[in-house]
């Protein structure tokens, strides 16, 4: 007999095997993320370069990617309620069509009004893909693995972003935008061919977790993850302006950026899913501003790789937190819609706030005041902190957590 039957009662108990992480229709899910966000990547410079070659206005140009924001927006806003209307599956057809279908437009010699319509549109299908995945993701993940899941998301999704954006760039600098578009034509409609083995459902009470207790609750997750995004779309927007910082350590900070984020999202997953996601909030925030706070030493090259790698880590940490939690107080669309709508309103409103900063400040200060505003959030995630209270053997039995 062996000595695990021969022990004490509880000795010879296997612990119990976790549950398998990713699913036929999962990795499905993850192709559909990566080849819609690879697609809308790749245009975001294509298009605004092809308008000024054309010998459209710095505004003109800009009007595009407004037009594509604003249309992702907007998507995101209703896609919550169309999920539940309609289904999963409906939901994510109609935004891979919306976002490959009219790239057909821009295969020929286009004028600016066909470019900003037709970005307008393909914001729409991004919108609806993005919180249609995320719906999905969440859903079918299992309870007690789900921050590891949603740091395998940030992965999938952290690719298209060092790939696609600068492929697309090179490619419309090369005068290939016609091979962009087209790219991008193929790799929108390609969530199609995932259809088939995807959740159709549409979804009735929350799956995953408890109603959040009041509409407090459900709105300070999303803003203390803006603050965050706030600083991310002014990083990407403006380093690459800053006349103090080289193209060449430019390039370096804002690869290093999203490798950081991308390492930092998986391992935060992997800790939340043991001790918590909700404790992981203000180390995130403050690593954050302390790394845009480091900008203001933007001259030294060795400040700006060292502020992005902080930047980078915290942003992580922040992205895979929020969601977690989001999906923990609310269904599964309505935390994807609610965390998406965050991600896109901070990353557009960052660029804005900081052009009216730097005017007056320059760009050293305004980093460091943006760092400032994301410290704005550590009050919230103070809160969800305390009110995010998980007993430990209730997360490794995948309990539903008690929400104050």
């Amino acid at each position: 007999m062996s000595s695990l039957t021969q022990a004490g009662p509880g000795a010879g108990t296997r612990a119990p095997r976790r549950p398998r992480l990713v699913s036929t229709p999962l990795a499905l899910t993850f192709m559909a993320e990566f080849t819609s966000l690879t697609s809308f990547l790749l245009l975001i410079s294509v298009l605004p370069m092809r308008a000024a070659a054309a010998g459209a206005s710095s505004a003109a140009a800009g009007l595009i990617t407004a037009a594509l924001l604003a249309g992702t927006v907007i998507a995101e806003a209703a896609a919550a309620f169309a999920i539940r209307r309609l289904g999963y599956r409906v939901v994510l057809a109609a935004g891979a069509v919306l976002l490959g279908a009219p790239t057909l437009a821009l295969l020929p010699r286009e004028p600016q009004a066909i470019m900003v319509a037709v970005s307008f549109v393909r914001g729409l299908g991004f919108g609806l893909c993005g919180v249609a995945t995320g719906a999905l993701t969440a859903l079918l993940l299992p309870p007690e693995r789900r921050g590891e899941g949603l740091g395998l998301l940030g992965i999938v999704s952290g690719v298209p972003a060092i790939v696609a954006l600068p492929a697309g760039a090179w490619l419309a600098g090369h005068h290939q935008a016609t091979v962009a578009a087209a790219v991008a034509m193929i790799a929108g409609l390609m969530p199609l061919a995932a259809l088939r083995w995807l959740p159709g459902g549409r979804p009735g009470s929350p799956m995953s977790g408890g109603p959040v207790t009041s509409s407090r609750g459900a709105l300070r997750l999303p803003l203390v993850f803006a603050a965050c995004t706030v600083a991310a779309g002014v990083i990407d927007s403006f380093l690459p302006l800053a006349s103090a910082v080289p193209s060449s350590i430019c390039s370096a900070a804002l690869l290093v950026q999203a490798i950081a984020a991308t390492i930092s999202r998986w391992q935060a997953g992997r800790h939340g899913d043991r001790y918590g996601h909700a404790r992981l909030l203000v180390p995130a925030i403050v690593v954050s501003a302390l790394g845009m706070a480091v900008m203001i030493w933007l001259a030294s090259p060795v400040a700006v790789l060292a502020g992005m790698v902080l930047f980078g880590a915290g942003f992580g940490v922040a992205e895979n937190s929020t969601f977690a939690l989001l999906i923990e107080q609310l269904p599964e669309a309505k935390a994807s819609a609610l965390w998406n709508l965050a991600y896109d309103a901070g990353y557009g409103l960052g660029p804005a706030m900081f052009g009216l900063f730097s005017a007056r400040t320059g760009y050293p200060a305004a980093f460091a005041l943006t760092g400032v505003l994301v410290l704005a959030a550590l009050p919230g995630a103070l809160r969800e902190r305390k009110a995010s209270v998980l007993p430990a053997a209730g997360r490794a039995a995948g309990g539903v957590p008690a929400l104050s």
